[in-house]
């Protein structure tokens, strides 16, 4: 199946601006704008795809849920990311969502110029032929539905097909998720609670 990009009905004017037709010098530095988010925290994710040509994984920390009925999720990828090609590509992708226990997994994914998957115990394929990594405790594979242009990034959506979720609560100790803020991993744990 092949991916589509959003298109707007005829005759309906796109609320969207194109990249070309931005002002520059109305925008915000790129600068200034990556140090307003860096205080801004983010769920870690490791997202691999096979598009035929090898499998590739990458560290993601813009996945986000959009749509429960049907099961939708987005994430971005950088023009600059080694992994973009095949990602752009690939009709299927694993993402892993994961907690601190997978930290090692997150620096395998942010960490560029090595080969992610050298160490052949440690990944895995599923049956339907994607790469993954058991260790994580989730992960969803799901179907690229859109790609969207995105300044020097692509906007991915994803419908959620399968996933390996943790049993529910109470057979096993709850994961502490792994977050990113301030250029530094954290444990999102019980006492980062605030009632």
């Amino acid at each position: 199946m092949a991916t589509q990009q959003i298109e707007r009905p005829k005759g309906v004017e796109s609320p969207w601006r194109e990249s070309s037709d931005l002002d520059r010098a109305e925008a915000l530095s790129a600068d200034d704008f990556r140090r307003a988010f860096r205080e801004h925290p983010a769920g870690v994710a490791l997202v691999t795809a096979d598009a035929g040509r090898g499998p590739v994984a990458l560290t993601a920390t813009s996945v986000s849920s959009v749509s429960a009925d049907p099961p939708l999720l987005v994430f971005s990828i950088s023009d600059q990311s080694s992994a973009s090609s095949t990602i752009n590509s690939a009709d299927t992708v694993v993402v892993h969502l994961l907690s601190s226990a997978q930290l090692g997994l997150a620096k395998l994914g942010a960490t560029s110029g090595i080969d992610r998957f050298a160490d052949r115990a440690s990944w895995s394929r599923l049956d339907t032929g994607e790469p993954y990594f058991p260790a994580a405790r989730t992960w969803i594979r799901g179907r690229v539905l859109h790609r969207l242009r995105a300044g020097t990034s692509t906007l991915v959506v994803v419908h959620a097909l399968d996933a390996a979720l943790p049993e529910p609560s109470g057979s096993e100790a709850p994961a502490t998720p792994l977050v990113y803020v301030s250029r530094t991993w954290h444990a999102l744990g019980e006492p980062s609670r605030i009632e």
